[in-house]
């Protein structure tokens, strides 16, 4: 059984497969003009997907005709090109032609995972009995599309991830002449407001010490965002090492979720071969 259905997999190989670069079947440079044939794409990216869904090792999902270093490599490679950020870019791209991003509200939030082999992104979690942890903060419209991801240390503040995460704004072109940030009690500063005010945004920031309830507002998309990416399982515990490779599997993970709403969103509005009957795609 696959692990995502084809309506997902297949728009997002189509795009995947035009950003990698153009290589041989052969190696040209083996000195007696011939060697193993290469591994096809398509069949490294699909082993990835299963690790990315199900979290598990790569040796565990190796198959006789690829090995984990086979894999490992490829995917080093993939995260060092950037092609995950690429991937995700061109999925908000496309959700923004056919349905629209909502950007006159947007929240963000901060998520603590566990990060049990350490590296470039782990920090002592302070939810965790101080063991390894990484934080991954998401910024997203009002119908909950994650627009830009950073992670972090877990032991790193909410606060100083604001900035970077905004950031992300400045990609999706022309803004609404308002754009309103949801953020809740932890982002409650001056250093926040000031923040804010210096990229023209307005702000509803919970204030500290009064109960969420009363006081949600609109940052629920957030936090639903969060559920759907803790879904993967190489988010919710991650064990690769290397920064790059963490930020590769947490971009497509967001892609992924922009295709399923995209979807999802389609499939009540146009025809098309192929279109999925059900109304939830897992």
């Amino acid at each position: 059984m696959p692990v995502l259905p084809s309506s997902l997999t297949e728009p997002l190989w189509a795009q995947f497969a035009t950003l990698l670069p153009n290589r041989p079947e052969f190696d040209p440079t083996h000195p007696l003009g011939c060697h193993r044939r290469r591994i096809p794409d398509r069949v490294v990216f699909d082993l990835v997907l299963a690790a990315l869904v199900h979290g598990s090792g790569l040796e565990r999902i190796a198959v006789p005709g690829c090995s984990d270093r086979t894999i490992r490599r490829r995917l080093h490679a993939w995260a060092a090109a950037g092609i995950g950020h690429d991937v995700f870019a061109q999925a908000l791209v496309a959700y923004d032609t056919m349905i629209g991003l909502d950007l006159t509200d947007v929240s963000v939030d901060g998520s603590i995972t566990k990060a049990v082999g350490g590296g470039e992104c782990a920090g002592r979690s302070p939810v965790d009995r101080g063991k390894g942890g990484t934080k991954r903060s998401v910024l997203v419209d009002a119908a909950g599309i994650p627009l830009h991801v950073e992670i972090a240390g877990a032991n790193c503040h909410d606060s100083p991830l604001l900035a970077p995460t905004l950031a992300g704004l400045s990609a999706l072109g022309p803004l609404p002449e308002q754009v309103t940030v949801h953020l809740d009690a932890g982002y409650d500063s001056k250093n926040t407001r000031a923040l804010l005010m210096e990229l023209g945004l307005q702000g509803r920031i919970a204030i500290k010490g009064v109960k969420a309830p009363i006081q949600v507002g609109k940052r629920w998309p957030v936090e639903r965002t969060h559920a759907w990416m803790n879904g993967f399982g190489k988010l919710r515990r991650i064990t690769e090492r290397s920064r790059a490779v963490v930020q590769f599997y947490t971009d497509l993970a967001a892609a992924i979720t922009v295709l399923r709403r995209l979807v999802n969103e389609a499939r009540k509005r146009y025809r098309w071969p192929g279109r999925p009957t059900t109304r939830r795609l897992r």
